[in-house]
């Protein structure tokens, strides 16, 4: 019963994450430029190892 609605959020999270990523992505570079790292990519990473989990 749970399975779905796991996998539903999770794949939500997954296109949520990507979507303020890719919004992100200019003030990254910027910060970038400054010498400060910002860990957009962990967050993807992590989300899609949510997603990977629920076996699609």
């Amino acid at each position: 019963m749970f399975e779905p609605l796991y996998r539903a959020g999770a794949f939500a999270a997954y296109q949520i994450t990507l979507a303020v990523g890719i919004a992100l992505m200019p003030l990254a570079l910027f910060a970038r430029r400054l010498g400060v790292t910002v860990p957009l990519g962990d967050l993807v990473a992590a989300a899609v190892r949510a997603y990977d989990r629920t076996g699609r």
